[in-house]
């Protein structure tokens, strides 16, 4: 690792002397040609982001998606709309879910943090439950530091300038050609260029290089036309297997809702790559997104027989078995996360839950209060303050659970599950309009909680008020 990060350095040193550009290169400068592929894998390396993992899906794709996705879909065959999984999940009582309709998992995921709401409205609300399932502002992003780090290589300009690029020239090197891909995609963010680059080489490679339809089916992908990455990715597999390939159009169907293609999908990949840990976790996610937990936390398991370091397949066993009523198999494999180094607010948060909830209360604040201590930003506070309100009320000490929702407010006002809390501490005080009004705060900030209406029934019952 070090000495590749020599390398770089070497190639930055040697570029910025003899001052070159890529437009000076030919053929017979093959050691400029090789420092110059080296700083362009550098930089390209500088803002580098896995296509595979990187899935988010902002407001203007949600809303102005024109892809065909069938309204009424059978059960178990749709990711779009809620209730339609298969079963085998726990209901909104015991496992709360997000604004889309899906559980909250055990491992926050860039494929989860899209959500699919119905109107405008919906998608710019940003309540709290919907930390996994809030919509961002664009798809894009996510990809604004790479499309605007190539002004920060070089105070007069982009390394490469892209509008000055012959194309066709440079399609006929195949070594100089995959670099200068790379790095048009990753660090210069330019889809349409690419696309381009991509195209000329593989009609230069006579469409046998399958890394090239890969390549185009990625730009394809990146602008919408799902239906033409599929087919480059079904190419692409004919010519060659890749684990790659396979999770690249797994995500194709995905976008097109279509998991039960997806799922056999993977299963197809499984049969030529045998205990692949990346296409079994595949399924898991799958699988828990349809919430079908009890046939996810089976091929996590399988995850865990192949790698058993594998940190997403951990927390979601454990955070399945939390909700499943069993806290003291849920702390051994938090426990396990912790003894791997992983040292983060979220993880003491769950420890913490699950000392008091496995009646080990000599542990239970010291993780909120570690938890406390390694939170990054207001949200994660808030999430701790609102569970120890949780521990107050198990205790007994309801002023105590008082004050540590109105922290939670404090640290993040949009906390829908704090106001309801509030909502029941106020009436149990004999504040109904305080707990009208707070109870009216949770319908508006999370309409896929039932809790909030339920209490407002309830309130309204006591009232001798049929108006709910």
């Amino acid at each position: 690792m070090h000495l590749c990060c020599c390398f770089y350095c070497l190639a930055f040193t040697f570029l910025s002397f003899y001052s070159l550009s890529f437009q000076e290169l030919d053929s017979e400068y093959t050691v400029f040609q090789a420092a110059w592929s080296l700083k362009t894998r550098a930089l390209t390396e500088m803002v580098y982001v896995d296509e595979i993992d990187m899935d988010q899906e902002g407001i203007a794709e949600m809303i102005l998606d024109e892809n065909a996705v069938a309204q009424v879909a059978r059960p178990g065959t749709s990711l779009k709309l809620p209730g339609t999984g298969q079963g085998g999940g726990p209901s909104p009582a015991v496992r709360p879910v997000t604004q889309s309709g899906r559980p909250i998992t055990g491992f926050v995921r860039p494929s989860t943090q899209g959500g699919r709401p119905s109107t405008m409205e919906q998608a710019i609300r940003t309540p709290r439950t919907a930390l996994t399932a809030r919509p961002i502002t664009s798809a894009s992003g996510g990809y604004i530091r790479p499309g605007t780090a190539s002004m920060l290589t070089n105070p007069d300009g982009p390394f490469i300038n892209l509008s000055r690029l012959n194309l066709t020239k440079y399609a006929q090197k195949p070594k100089l050609a995959k670099a200068l891909f790379e790095y048009i995609f990753h660090h210069e963010n330019d889809i349409k260029n690419a696309l381009d680059l991509a195209a000329l080489a593989t009609e230069h490679a006579q469409f046998k290089d399958w890394w090239w339809k890969v390549q185009i089916g990625k730009c394809y992908y990146r602008l919408g036309l799902y239906r033409e990455a599929e087919k480059q990715f079904k190419s692409a597999l004919k010519q060659q297997d890749m684990v790659d390939t396979f999770l690249y159009l797994a995500k194709v169907y995905l976008r097109l809702d279509q998991p039960v293609t997806a799922l056999n999908l993977f299963k197809q990949g499984l049969e030529r790559f045998p205990g692949e840990v990346t296409l079994i976790c595949g399924i898991a996610r799958i699988y828990e997104e349809m919430n079908n937990i009890s046939s996810a936390a089976e091929y996590y398991k399988d995850v865990l027989k192949q790698d058993n370091t594998h940190v997403e397949a951990i927390a979601c066993i454990g955070s399945n078995h939390f909700y499943s009523d069993q806290p003291e198999i849920a702390l051994r494999f938090y426990r396990r996360l912790l003894q791997m180094g992983v040292y983060n607010c979220q993880l003491f948060n769950n420890l913490g839950l699950c000392c008091f909830y496995a009646q080990q209360y000599d542990m239970t604040l010291s993780s909120f209060e570690r938890a406390l201590f390694l939170a990054e930003n207001e949200e994660e506070t808030a999430d701790v303050w609102y569970n120890l309100g949780h521990v107050a009320v198990g205790i007994g000490d309801l002023n105590l659970a008082y004050q540590c929702f109105k922290l939670t407010l404090v640290n993040n006002n949009d906390y829908a599950e704090a106001y309801n809390n509030l909502a029941v501490l106020e009436m149990q005080k004999g504040h109904t309009e305080q707990a009208r009004a707070l109870l009216q705060t949770a319908s508006s900030l999370a309409p896929h909680m039932y809790e909030p209406h339920f209490n407002t029934a309830i309130l309204s019952e006591k009232l001798h008020s049929h108006r709910c």
